[in-house]
């Protein structure tokens, strides 16, 4: 089942008050809390977490979410303690589950290490809350721990590293849990929000779905009024599925769809964009070559967060260009967009969440356009599974839907830059590269080194190997396995590296390579998404670079697990991948979403 985007006074399909209340301590899954309630088809919607007591005391229930913060730490986010007073059930996660022990009398304490993905629960005591709840693998995010729990409060469950990974008081109705029930990878979360909703807080099911459709083409109307709107395309998914409803909403004549070749696409991408919106009966669509103005703006870039704002900024020039070239526009306009909403939450879209990363459709020009309500984005309140459900209820080809992402800023956040040449270090458990790779731990942002072991990847590496490591060493948030190299792995160092049209057509080459093999064995229909990685780590001037290999299982990117292909496949791959010869060595990425992020920028 999916959900509806979120409830505003034109969402004509849900109801005016929500039975259960999500407050946001800047947790990255805050949102997608709120979503599983309504899966469960209960209305549940997000708050501050700082809204007064008297203010909820209407609710069945109230979740307080994980976040960035620690609760030990001055102006952390907080809740009003009178909610665990009010009689009105609670359930703490993560954060909001140390917060719980913290307001109560129970101690909350630095972790000797974070816990970060899959994890096992062990349940130990049985109650409300865990009826149909075996042990079983559960979804971690954090550092901080409960070390004891307040006085009326029983441990119920405990994982490797956290002793108190859930505690309850059932006569106060008063649960947390150190873990994450909302994501994928917690085997029995459903069960779990299933026994809060409905056996501890009595909801009812109140949540109808069937007018999604109409809804959002009805709020896409009420933004554009009597504007025109223009989209800039890039093929993908989200934007393609966005402006398949402008059309709907709006009529062909007032949506225009205008692809910007960055030169930071994929091979032949251009020529399949044309095909898509051709098929979709697109009236008014353009293709602008734009190569030299984004190459000229990221020369010299290194930072992943300052190419990010980089691309956003030039695209907001482009679209400038642009319009105001055309006669028929008049200023009577508005920009479309496929956002989503992750792209929001990572971007540090509400008021305690981290910054993750930019994405290009967050910088402040984009933004200056959200606030002078000039932007319609008809997928924000969506994740990617939902948006692909939407597009087949517009009736999209399957042929688009099935695309793997592919980020906007494109090829420029997979081809990784230095500043300078450097050395690796051989360490006990392998080889620290000193290249930095973005991460998400305890829903937060960190930026840190790759650490490489030198063995072929295989499942135990994936299960035990890479969270233990990554959990064990704050120096990291990554890590990868070697698949093949044309020189010792000792011997290889990082060369400094911009971001050039050379080394992006290395890893066009390489990133075509892998998914024309993918394609002819049949491992693309089995991973969600395949990002092909460019680092600037080789044996010599010759073969400075390096391809790290990430492909990945999700449902809605907010988490990921890895996804091993076969040996045998792999060894072929990496054979072909080494005959391009700027190309010195191929790493295959280990490391589940959280630690790493999806993307390495």
């Amino acid at each position: 089942m999916t959900s509806a985007p979120a409830f505003s006074s034109s969402n004509v399909c849900g109801p005016r008050s929500a039975q259960i209340t999500v407050l946001d301590t800047g947790g990255q899954y805050t949102h997608l809390i709120a979503r599983r309630v309504r899966e469960l088809g209960v209305y549940a919607d997000v708050m501050a977490s700082d809204t007064p007591s008297p203010e909820l005391r209407s609710r069945k229930g109230i979740i307080i979410s994980g976040g960035p913060a620690s609760v030990l730490e001055k102006g952390s986010p907080d809740i009003d303690p009178d909610i665990l007073r009010a009689g009105v059930p609670v359930l703490g996660i993560c954060y909001g589950h140390q917060l719980m022990a913290h307001h109560l009398g129970g101690t909350v304490q630095k972790g000797e290490r974070g816990e970060y993905g899959l994890a096992h629960l062990t349940v130990t005591t049985d109650d409300c809350l865990w009826t149909g709840v075996q042990n079983s693998q559960i979804w971690m995010s954090h550092f901080d721990t409960v070390s004891s729990v307040p006085p009326g409060f029983r441990v119920t469950a405990c994982s490797e590293v956290s002793g108190v990974a859930a505690m309850s008081d059932c006569s106060g109705k008063l649960f947390g849990i150190q873990f994450h029930p909302e994501v994928v990878h917690t085997h029995a979360g459903k069960q779990i929000l299933e026994n809060f909703v409905f056996q501890i807080c009595g909801a009812v099911q109140d949540w109808n779905l069937s007018q999604r459709v109409p809804v959002v083409e009805e709020q896409i109307r009420a933004a554009a009024r009597d504007r025109n709107v223009f989209f800039f395309v890039s093929g993908g998914v989200d934007s393609t599925v966005a402006y398949t409803m402008c059309l709907r909403a709006l009529g062909p004549e007032r949506v225009y769809g205008i692809y910007v070749d960055t030169g930071l696409m994929r091979k032949s991408e251009t020529e399949f964009v044309r095909s898509i919106f051709t098929e979709l009966g697109a009236r008014n669509f353009m293709v602008d070559a734009a190569e030299a103005e984004f190459l000229h703006a990221l020369r010299g870039i290194v930072d992943p967060e300052e190419k990010r704002c980089v691309i956003g900024e030039q695209f907001v020039k482009v679209q400038e260009r642009i319009l105001s070239t055309e006669h028929f526009l008049d200023g009577h306009w508005i920009l479309g967009q496929g956002t989503i909403y992750p792209d929001t939450i990572e971007s540090g879209g509400s008021a305690n969440a981290d910054l993750i990363k930019t994405h290009h459709n967050r910088v402040p020009g984009i933004q200056a356009l959200i606030d002078s309500g000039r932007i319609v984005e008809p997928l924000t309140s969506f994740y990617k599974d939902e948006v692909r459900a939407i597009g087949r209820e517009l009736g999209v080809s399957e042929r688009f839907l099935s695309r793997h992402p592919f980020p906007g800023p494109g090829l420029a956040i997979r081809c990784l830059c230095s500043s300078r040449g450097a050395a690796i270090t051989h360490v006990r458990e392998g080889f620290l590269l000193p290249i930095r790779s973005v991460g998400v731990q305890g829903d937060a942002r960190s930026y840190r080194n790759v650490l490489a072991i030198p063995d072929s990847p295989t499942a135990e590496h994936i299960s035990n190997t890479a969270p233990a490591l990554a959990n064990s060493r704050s120096d990291i948030n990554r890590v990868v396995a070697l698949c093949d190299t044309k020189a010792p792995l000792a011997g290889l160092r990082v060369f400094g590296a911009a971001l050039t049209k050379a080394r992006l057509d290395v890893l066009r080459e390489a990133d075509a390579v892998v998914r024309e093999f993918c394609l002819k064995v049949g491992f693309e229909h089995e991973v969600w998404q395949f990002p092909v990685v460019l680092i600037p780590l080789g044996a010599s001037e010759a073969a400075p670079e390096s391809v790290v290999l990430r492909p990945v299982n999700s449902v809605d990117g907010m988490t990921a697990d890895v996804a091993l292909m076969p040996s045998a496949e792999l060894r072929r791959l990496t054979a072909k991948l080494l005959e391009i010869p700027q190309i010195s060595s191929v790493f295959y990425d280990l490391t589940h979403k959280p630690p790493g992020t999806i993307e390495w920028e």
